[in-house]
């Protein structure tokens, strides 16, 4: 999924709730599928964690970090989740060959209050969510009222009416989400999602695990 910048919907703690059916994803998004060309970043610059931490998994002296920036109402990184990511996980996270860091870059409202959920619960539940939010995507992501979706997804996974409201009226944590997010465009040119970035070089597009193993095999 491509970002037109101007696009970006920046929410208040006030009108997510008060305008939750008015709700609706960026229309200036448009769809990318395939890796770009590559080019490369500080590593340590991109190491520096944000606001409200990275979320990671594997070892701490992996010799490939892949940097993943993602957005929860992307259908591209819903791909990735389903199709490659397990493959990615099990023979190259769990086996110590990959350090996986995976940030917040909501595309649009929906995405940005989606992320502060996933935040809002508790730290190791955080990846579950994610899972679990990309595998029902259509059901909370693209419908009519995203407000009432949203809601009625966020009590599957352990919220009630009021940790949800709660959650999604924390302003900090919206800066800090968007913050993520913003620093990875200005700084690291991330402009679509889902972007890797695997030892500092960056790959956008929704991956196959062909396309990752080969990457990942050149660096190790």
């Amino acid at each position: 999924m491509t970002l037109d910048r101007t696009s970006l919907v920046t929410i208040s703690r006030r009108n997510f709730l008060q305008t939750g059916s008015g709700l609706a994803l960026a229309t200036a998004l448009t769809s990318m599928s395939g890796a770009a060309f590559a080019q490369s970043v500080d590593l340590d610059e991109l190491l520096k964690p944000g606001p409200l931490g990275d979320k990671i998994l594997g070892a701490e002296d992996a010799p490939v970090t892949i940097v993943e920036y993602s957005s929860m109402t992307c259908g591209h990184c819903a791909n990735f989740h389903e199709k490659t990511y397990p493959a990615l996980k099990a023979e190259y996270i769990d086996t110590g060959k990959v350090r996986f860091i995976f940030r917040e870059f909501p595309l649009d409202a929906v995405a940005a209050a989606a992320f502060m959920l996933a935040r809002s619960a508790p730290p190791e539940k955080y990846f579950e969510i994610i899972d679990i939010m990309f595998e029902e995507q259509r059901s909370w992501a693209f419908t009519d009222n995203p407000y009432n979706s949203l809601l009625n997804f966020s009590k599957q996974i352990g919220f009630t009416q009021e940790s949800f409201e709660e959650s999604l009226t924390n302003q900090g944590l919206l800066d800090a989400v968007n913050a993520v997010r913003d620093r990875g465009s200005n700084e690291f040119g991330v402009n679509s999602t889902p972007t890797f970035f695997v030892n500092g070089e960056k790959h956008s597009g929704a991956l196959s695990v062909e396309q990752i193993s080969e990457i990942i095999e050149n660096e190790l």
